[in-house]
């Protein structure tokens, strides 16, 4: 069974490796961008910033190649060159059906088994020289974006419809409750579907006047890149050079509320680290509420300040939950190490 999660967790490595530096690049051209632009109720403004515009374009552009990179090198390390292709195609449809980057997981580790599999089958002597530059990425990416879309895109279509039902049920309830759960959601896959309905709906809330919905969801959206940026800053002996140097651009990201600057942190050591982001983001969206947090922008992040309601409370949640964050991960780490180290005694 470890033998099993040591080789998933190679094939994650793998995928992350590469996914890293277009994290970097992205997130950082896009905080740039976003940085220098007013923040105006309706979110950042590029009206008079047509360079900033130019800029926010490439960096998106970088940034919209992370899934499909991430997928196509998990399939990479599964089945060497013959599952880029499938890799690459299976983490584009993720991208494109909103599965994010727990899509473009399942996407890359099916297109490895799909092409390993197809690597095992007998065929005729002359048919062997064109298997792994025709056959298996022909084959590969026909099985694999068939699943993906028939799949795994029609349940995330109706698991997005259901939450948000479930939410708008919730709002009429405690404030507390609807923030925890908020919380957790904007941090659990980063930039997927569950973020995405959390995020909606705080969105929404803003048109129908209720501001604080919003408020929790703002505060929350920064917390996992910034408490994982911040980790790697108070633990550096815990953390390899390639997420140190992922923990600045997550600064960075999280400065301008980009959630997605975790992925890189949870797509290597997902068991860790999603289960304390959530925690560290509902802590903010909790204390956001406590607090009287609202904010008008359908926006998040420490950049929304100047169009926040109680901004030293809105400034103490995201402190607080990046805090969680930074200090629980690390203590985890300190303790896989040391259990490593009496495992290898």
């Amino acid at each position: 069974m470890s033998g099993h999660l040591s080789r998933a967790r190679q094939f994650l490595l793998s995928g992350v490796s590469y996914a890293i530096p277009f994290v970097a690049a992205g997130g950082i051209l896009i905080a740039a961008a976003i940085a220098f632009v007013p923040m105006t109720p309706t979110g950042p403004d590029f009206s008079n910033a047509p360079l900033l515009k130019t800029l926010l374009d490439i960096g998106s552009a970088a940034f919209g190649l992370l899934v499909p990179v991430l997928a196509g090198y998990i399939a990479f390390g599964m089945a060497d060159r013959p599952g880029l292709a499938p890799g690459f195609v299976g983490g584009a449809i993720a991208a494109q059906v909103g599965a994010g980057f727990l899509g473009g997981i399942v996407a890359g580790l099916l297109a490895g088994f799909v092409v390993l599999g197809v690597k095992k089958l007998r065929v005729p002597a002359f048919v062997r020289p064109v298997m792994p530059i025709l056959v298996i990425p022909v084959a590969g990416s026909v099985v694999v974006g068939f699943l993906m879309y028939r799949v795994v895109g029609v349940p995330i279509q109706q698991l997005m419809a259901s939450l948000t039902a479930w939410l708008r049920a919730m709002s009429t309830g405690s404030g507390v409750v609807l923030a925890l759960v908020l919380g957790a959601m904007i941090a659990f896959d980063m930039g997927g579907p569950v973020n995405k309905v959390a995020f909606f709906f705080g969105a929404a809330m803003i048109k129908e006047g209720n501001v604080a919905v919003m408020g929790a969801c703002a505060a929350a959206i920064c917390v996992p890149p910034l408490g994982l940026g911040l980790a790697t800053l108070l633990g550096r002996k815990l953390w390899t050079d390639e997420e140190r140097d992922a923990g600045w651009a997550g600064l960075a990201m999280g400065m301008i509320g980009i959630t997605e600057g975790a992925i890189p942190f949870a797509a290597s050591d997902p068991v860790r680290v999603i289960p304390t982001i959530m925690a560290g983001s509902a802590v903010a969206a909790v204390v956001a509420t406590l607090g009287g947090v609202g904010d008008h922008a359908p926006h998040g992040g420490p950049i929304v300040l100047p169009v926040v309601d109680n901004r030293l409370a809105y400034v103490v949640a995201i402190v607080a939950g990046s805090l969680t964050v930074a200090l629980v991960i690390n203590a985890l780490k300190k303790l896989a190490a040391a259990r490593k180290g009496r495992e290898a005694e």
